[in-house]
């Protein structure tokens, strides 16, 4: 059983919304997703990206899959469908040209959730008053930071921290990353966009996350937290707790 919290929020700056989320209780999918490129087409990549994974998680029979391998080859699948839509649209539509987003998502099944990410939008575990990072972000400065070339704390005001190198519909080919663990009774489980986690931090977050409150309540106050704190980007937030 697994309670379920979500919000988004376009922010206090940008003028669009060009993040997206999705969730799938029926099947324990939720999905977040942070849209990149000029005009409208970032929009367009983020909301393609949840439409087209939702649309393949739903007509294909995701409870056959039990073994670790078989059901990240299942996610493989979706998001190469989604990956293969949202470029074929940056190439056919002059407007959507260099168009990709972002990507996290979950599933939870019988104790364990699996989790695929593209780019920086993150998954975290709450767990016993802790919070910790899962998910791995694809960008230049963590390249840099894995290198040995700058610290983690010379990452926060580097000038190219927002430079994503893995995003869905960016090349023809992605290979997502993936991740396994078991997840225990009270552990909350959250996705979100670098809006959220770009201006709270992850003390904050931990102390929000500890509130006794339902996952709704809990995500709005989140995101209220980013909007005080600037809100310069579109803040997306999905808590499932177990």
């Amino acid at each position: 059983m697994v309670q379920i919290g979500f919000k988004c929020n376009k922010g206090i700056v940008r003028e669009k919304n060009e993040d997206a989320c999705f969730v799938i209780p029926s099947q324990d999918v939720y999905i977040v997703a942070d849209g990149v490129g000029g005009n409208n087409s970032g929009e367009v990549a983020s909301r393609t990206a949840v439409s087209e994974i939702a649309h393949y998680v739903n007509n294909n029979d995701l409870q056959e899959f039990k073994e670790p391998d078989d059901i990240f080859g299942f996610f493989s699948e979706a998001i190469e469908s989604a990956n293969e839509k949202i470029y074929r649209l940056g190439i056919e539509n002059e407007d959507n040209r260099g168009m990709a987003t972002t990507i996290v998502l979950a599933y939870i099944f019988k104790g364990v959730a699996y989790i695929a990410n593209l780019g920086d939008s993150r998954a975290y575990l709450f767990r016993d008053g802790m919070l910790s990072r899962i998910t791995k972000d694809h960008t230049y400065v963590n390249e840099l930071i894995d290198k040995g070339v700058i610290t983690e704390e010379e990452a926060e005001n580097h000038k190219q921290k927002n430079v994503i190198t893995k995003a869905l519909g960016a090349d023809k080919f992605v290979e997502p990353d993936f991740y396994r663990l078991e997840v225990s009774r009270d552990d909350i489980l959250m996705l979100c966009s670098d809006g959220l986690y770009g201006e709270v931090s992850p003390e904050n977050m931990a102390e929000i996350l500890e509130r006794d409150e339902s996952m709704n309540d809990i995500c709005t106050q989140l995101v209220d937290e980013a909007l005080q704190c600037g809100g310069r980007d579109n803040i997306t937030v999905v808590c499932l707790k177990i």
